[in-house]
């Protein structure tokens, strides 16, 4: 019988990771609306403060997800698969894989109406995840994400990081980082997160820079998750960056990112200082800021709506931005009025028990549920 430490610990680790995946999903939501806004825009929409809180989007629909939320739960299922398949088979080495094929069921969400039909031996129009309609939604998917995913390259799980990937060799859009902070929540070390999370970014993106923005996050989160304050996990990750060939460009942003947010009170300008998120190195670097600069518990919204309110990829950084903020203060501490309204909550907290379950023991999942594959 486990201990009461090790029960409460349990119980703060899944606050924890329900946190990242929810508060990922409250900053998604929260910023959709206003992403394709410039700053001025925003304001003349919302008033000089910009925006205060979740709103309707173009549609008439509040709290709706976009494809960040989308792809970070798929992440989150192909981890669960990969890692089911190593406990099953005693051997890892598929992840990337595993992952990839998620990838791909996320892909059919863009381009059917509802779950397609299975083949018989198809091996990737499978499980349970892939059944939610509302999953079935095209919300301005990345153009990279898309196509990366078509064009169906093999990754080799040896090749080092630092140079070009086979796919999308000079791309390193925000699809990288959107959908990567799953890669920290698994309980495993830091070094472990980033290069899963690398490599598994140049599925869809080759340049190196969209590879060690998806790894430092990852980094960062499994540090939250050990209870690390922001800054400490952010110098950590940089830390473990640095030892990497080519991290140059994504050290810097997260040094910008460190440097800015002692500078005192933040503001919209001073976030666009550090790019418009558009690309992985910026929107780490956004959602960073924001985390260091209201690193409190009680600040948690007004670090999400900084996150939001700049002309650029508002619902990436906010997504990421959230990520942080629910792995480092856990699902109680995201406005409750806010993922009150989020599309899909449901299911993300039911995915996120799924992963802490798989990664503390074997599970005997129902028959159809996570196939290792």
């Amino acid at each position: 019988m486990r201990g009461s430490t090790s029960w409460g610990a349990d119980i703060a680790r899944r606050s924890r990771v329900r946190g990242a995946l929810l508060g990922g999903a409250v900053g998604d939501a929260l910023g959709n609306p206003v992403e394709f806004l410039s700053l001025d825009g925003i304001r003349r929409a919302h008033g000089q403060s910009g925006l205060r809180g979740p709103v309707a989007d173009p549609e008439g629909v509040v709290g709706r997800i976009t494809d960040d939320t989308q792809m970070t739960l798929f992440t989150v299922e192909g981890l669960i698969r990969a890692h089911a398949r190593a406990a099953s088979k005693g051997i890892g080495g598929a992840e990337a894989e595993i992952v990839r094929n998620a990838y791909l069921r996320w892909l059919d969400t863009q381009n059917y109406p509802s779950p397609p039909v299975r083949g018989g031996d198809d091996r990737v129009r499978t499980g349970w995840l892939r059944q939610q309609p509302w999953l079935y939604a095209r919300r301005a998917p990345g153009n990279a994400c898309l196509t990366g995913l078509a064009a169906g390259h093999a990754l080799d799980p040896g090749a080092p990081l630092g140079r070009p990937g086979p796919v999308n060799p000079h791309s390193k859009g925000c699809g990288t980082v959107m959908r990567s902070a799953p890669f920290g929540l698994l309980g495993e070390d830091a070094e472990t997160g980033f290069q899963l999370a690398a490599r598994c970014a140049l599925i869809t993106h080759g340049h190196p820079t969209g590879a060690y923005a998806a790894g430092a996050l990852a980094a960062i989160v499994t540090h939250l998750l050990e209870g690390d304050s922001p800054a400490g996990a952010v110098l950590r990750a940089m830390h473990l960056l640095a030892r990497h060939h080519g991290h140059e460009e994504t050290s810097a942003a997260l040094r910008a990112a460190v440097d800015l947010a002692a500078q005192g009170l933040p503001t919209a300008e001073r976030v666009e200082s550090l790019g418009a998120g558009w690309v992985a190195e910026e929107a780490l670097a956004i959602a960073v800021y924001c985390a260091l600069v209201f690193p409190r518990a009680e600040d948690v919204a007004e670090a999400l709506l900084l996150s939001v309110n700049h002309s650029g990829d508002s619902d990436s950084t906010g997504s990421v931005c959230g990520n942080l903020l629910g792995a480092r203060h856990g699902d109680v501490a995201l406005p409750a009025s806010w993922l009150a309204v989020v599309e899909g909550r449901s299911v993300i907290t039911e995915l996120a028990d799924d992963l802490c379950m798989e990664s503390d023991r074997r599970v005997a999942w129902p028959e159809g549920r996570y196939p290792h594959f």
